[in-house]
């Protein structure tokens, strides 16, 4: 007879679905850089403790580590975000509490490619007319066209 296996861990922890890297891409696809920070040209990291409840969701959020300029309320607004996977636990609802930090950098300016086209089409007309009896020639010519963008 084969005795059960127990875990290691009493209270499982709750798990965001794709791990890591997909919470940072969420981070990344969601983050709105806020218009203060931007003006002001503000780096820098924002420390935030946060609370999941036994359903999974973030019900409370507390920023340890400030930088100021609307950056605080939107790494708060982005951990309100977040949904976790949470093991049943025996009948028993538990909150656990978790810490993240959410670097804001700024964006990279997009090089404006200044194209310059220009384009030269030189054309020359020959008519072959037979000269009239006056002595003029009636005909021939060239024109040059020239676009810039």
């Amino acid at each position: 007879m084969k005795k059960e296996k127990k875990d290691k861990h009493f209270i499982k922890k709750p798990i965001y679905e794709g791990g890591l890297t997909a919470m940072r891409s969420f981070i990344r696809k969601n983050m709105k850089y806020p218009k203060a920070a931007l003006k002001e040209k503000i780096e820098g990291t924002v420390f935030v403790k946060y609370t999941i409840d036994h359903k999974g969701k973030v019900i409370a959020s507390k920023v340890v580590a400030s930088l100021g300029y609307g950056c605080d309320e939107e790494a708060k607004r982005l951990v309100s975000l977040f949904k976790f996977q949470v093991p049943k636990m025996r009948k028993m609802r538990i909150q656990y509490h978790k810490s993240i930090q959410i670097h804001f950098r700024l964006p990279k300016p997009k090089e404006q490619v200044k194209t310059e086209m220009k384009i030269s089409y030189t054309t020359s007309t020959k008519k072959i007319v037979k000269k009239k009896d006056d002595g003029k020639d009636d005909g021939g010519g060239s024109y040059n066209y020239t676009i810039t963008y």
